[in-house]
C-alpha cells in the first residue's frame, strides 16, 4: 500500500509540474538539429528561422548540423533526445516520409519519436536542360525523348533520392525511357548538364536557380503541382501530368512526448519568425516557398505529415520501389 501510494503521489507531482515546467521554458539555450551540412540551403535557412525563433523565445538556438545516411544521422539523434522542449529537429521531407518506405530497419519511427511543430517551407524541384536541347516545354521534352527512347540521360542524386523518385515517376506517368544517371553529388549532375554529358536533370531551385537565369541551363516544368515563388514563369509538371507532385519540405519536429504547451510555444515562435520581412525575402532567394499565412497549427502539421505518408506510400507501390 506505501508503494501504491508513492507511486500515485509521484504521478500526481508530474502531472502537477509538468505545466509549470512548460510555462517556465526555456531556462537555457536549445539546440535544432539539422540533418544536413553546414552551409546548405537548409542549413541556411534553419539558421535563419533559428535566429529569430531565440529572440521570440529569449533564448539562443544553437544549430547542430548532424547530416549522413540519408538524414538518418540528423533523425536518430532527435528522435533519442529527452522530450523537454531543448532539442529541436529541422526536418526533410526525405527524413520523415521517403526513407520510411526505402529502407529496412530504420532506426526511428517519424510517428512514434516525433511529434510536429510546424510545417515551415517547401522546397521545388526543377527539370532542367541543356541549352541546345530542342525543347522548351515539359510536352516538347516528352515527345523529343519518344522519338528516340533511351537516347536521353537525366542526371539524378541517386535512384532512391527524391529526385531519382521523381525521374521514375516521369518515366512511368510519360511514358518516357529517361536514363537515370546517379550522380556523386547535385553539384556534379548539374555539371554533367552544364557541359553536355547528359541532356537533363533533376535538381532543387536552390542549386540552379542563378544557372537558369545565365542562361546556362534551361528551365523546363516545376516537379510539383504549383510554381515556385522565385521562378514564377515556370509552369508546374502537373499542368502536364495531372496530379505529378514531388515537392520537398521542411517540417520543425521535437521528440515525441514533449509538453503541448512548450509545443504550442515553439509553434508561435517558428510563426514570428517565418513572417519576418528579410526571412521572407532571403527564403524566396534560397529558393523556397514558406507557408502563405504562417506556419499553421501543430495539428495542422501532423494532419500534412500523415497525407504525405500516404502518398509516398503509394508512390512507391507504383513504382515497384522496395525497402533496401
Amino acid at each position: 500500500m506505501v508503494r501504491t501510494f508513492l507511486a500515485t503521489l509521484a504521478v500526481a507531482f508530474v502531472v502537477q509540474f509538468s505545466p509549470a515546467q512548460a510555462q517556465d521554458w526555456p531556462q537555457r539555450p536549445i539546440t535544432l538539429i539539422v540533418s544536413q551540412p553546414a552551409g546548405a540551403s537548409p542549413d541556411v535557412m534553419a539558421r535563419m528561422i533559428a535566429e529569430r525563433m531565440g529572440k521570440a523565445l529569449g533564448q539562443t538556438i544553437i544549430v547542430e548540423n548532424k547530416p549522413g545516411a540519408g538524414n538518418v544521422v540528423g533523425a536518430t539523434a532527435a528522435a533519442r533526445a529527452a522530450p523537454d522542449g531543448y532539442t529541436l529537429f529541422f526536418a526533410t521531407s526525405a527524413a520523415l516520409v521517403t526513407n520510411p518506405y526505402m529502407m529496412k530497419n530504420l532506426s526511428y519511427d517519424p510517428v512514434k519519436d516525433f511529434a510536429p511543430i510546424a510545417l515551415v517551407a517547401r522546397s521545388n524541384q526543377l527539370i532542367v536542360v541543356h541549352p541546345d536541347v530542342a525543347a522548351k516545354t515539359l510536352p516538347e521534352l516528352i515527345a523529343l525523348e519518344k522519338k528516340t527512347p533511351g537516347k536521353f540521360s537525366l542526371s539524378v542524386d541517386g535512384p532512391r533520392n527524391l529526385a531519382g523518385v521523381t525521374a521514375q515517376a516521369l518515366n512511368k506517368y510519360a511514358g518516357t525511357q529517361f536514363v537515370l544517371i546517379p550522380s556523386t553529388n547535385p553539384n556534379a549532375g548539374v555539371q554533367d548538364v552544364m557541359t553536355g554529358r547528359t541532356q537533363a536533370g533533376i535538381f532543387s531551385v536552390s542549386i540552379v536557380e542563378q544557372l537558369v537565369r545565365a542562361g546556362s541551363l534551361r528551365a523546363i516544368a516545376i516537379a510539383s503541382n504549383g510554381r515556385a515563388a522565385s521562378l514564377p514563369d515556370v509552369p508546374a509538371a502537373a499542368a502536364t501530368l495531372p496530379g505529378f507532385d514531388f515537392q520537398g519540405w521542411f517540417m520543425l519536429m521535437t521528440p515525441a512526448g514533449t509538453p503541448p504547451a512548450i509545443i504550442a510555444k515553439v509553434n508561435a515562435a517558428a510563426d514570428a519568425a517565418t513572417k519576418d520581412p528579410r526571412v521572407m525575402e532571403l527564403s524566396s532567394k534560397l529558393g523556397f516557398d514558406l507557408q502563405p499565412g504562417g506556419v499553421g497549427t501543430p495539428q495542422a502539421a501532423a494532419a500534412f505529415l500523415k497525407v504525405q505518408l500516404g502518398v509516398w506510400e503509394k508512390i512507391t507501390r507504383e513504382l515497384g520501389i522496395e525497402k533496401q
